[in-house]
């Protein structure tokens, strides 16, 4: 498991630390079946790590409340467990090889195992969901609409007359921010705080998300594959516009003809997907991604005012710093 966060407080570290492997057994034991075939494919991405961002938000979030209420580590575990399904499900979508830095499972098995992997993730989430009430129930419901209403639009694109790069972010808004939003809002709902705290963590969580993705967008353009995890420009392979190709598109000077003329399209010839990358890579539409990705980490770090001045706050405020630490 990557870590992403460091408290000043060595005995708060330890604290959420010593949660966070509570989270991981849980996982293990939660993606465990009868049937052997379907334990190992559901474990393939658990056992490969990741960074654990979903489980830990709720973690933090349920410090402003008590944090020891039963309801909190399989809140923590729902939300991973959603977030690992849309993975199986995505890597279909963009004919992944790799994820985490592991071979994906639609490329270790096919995309029908993995598609069913990730429908037994979600069907497992949902066991646990009933556990923790209607509300929860609810809640889950509402963000997994978003989540398909998120792919859906980045599938169709923006409607004629929209802008593209708000189309973008709305598409961000649902298919990551939505999660990590549900993911505060958990930690704060089932450790007992008021409306007030629950509020303010799921704009967090919002905030934040977007930043998260804009910054694994920039990630996915700039690192390779031993960085990253997984096989990089995967996005502009398939044809899907992220931020910095977006504002790319925007420039009408000569010299940037060639690379529009590669981001109008996919790129699956590997020459030409190499050359657009190293062309983006080299373009200043990608210092303009970061500014925005910064914008929307700032975002985030002023929702935290209300709050009090605790070791969770000061993690949440650091996380912040992380996200965008990224993409630099």
């Amino acid at each position: 498991m990557n870590r992403i966060f460091e408290a000043s407080d060595p005995v708060f570290e330890r604290h959420i630390s010593s949660k966070l492997e509570q989270v991981e057994h849980a996982l293990l034991e939660s993606t465990r079946s009868e049937y052997p075939f379907v334990s190992e494919t559901s474990r393939h991405l658990v056992v490969a790590g990741g960074k654990r961002f979903r489980p830990l938000l709720v973690l933090l979030a349920a410090e402003f409340g008590d944090s020891q209420l039963p309801e909190v580590i399989p809140a923590a575990v729902v939300v991973e467990l959603t977030h690992l399904a849309t993975l199986y499900h995505d890597d279909v979508m963009d004919e992944a090889t790799m994820r985490r830095g592991a071979t994906s499972a639609n490329a270790r098995w096919d995309n029908t195992v993995a598609i069913l992997t990730g429908d037994f993730l979600f069907a497992r989430a949902s066991q646990i969901l009933a556990n923790l009430g209607p509300d929860a129930v609810r809640i889950q419901a509402e963000t997994f609409e978003r989540l398909c209403t998120g792919q859906i639009k980045e599938t169709v694109g923006p409607l004629d007359g929209d802008d593209p790069v708000k189309h973008h972010i709305s598409v961000l808004s649902e298919k990551t921010g939505s999660l990590i939003a549900t993911s505060g809002r958990f930690g704060a709902m089932l450790s007992g705080c008021n409306q007030q705290v629950i509020d303010t963590l799921t704009n967090f969580g919002e905030h934040i998300g977007v930043a998260f993705q804009l910054a694994d967008d920039i990630v996915d353009i700039t690192s390779d594959a031993q960085q990253s995890g997984k096989t990089p420009g995967t996005d502009l392979r398939e044809g899907v516009p992220t931020l910095a190709g977006l504002i790319a598109l925007t420039q009408t000077t000569p010299e940037d003809a060639q690379l529009r003329e590669l981001l109008a399209r996919p790129l699956p010839d590997q020459r030409e997907h190499a050359l657009a990358l190293e062309l983006l890579r080299n373009h200043p539409s990608l210092h303009e991604a970061r500014l925005e990705a910064l914008r929307w980490a700032d975002e985030a770090r002023r929702t935290l005012e209300p709050l009090p001045d605790i070791a969770a706050k000061e993690t949440l405020i650091a996380l912040c710093d992380y996200v965008v630490s990224r993409s630099g």
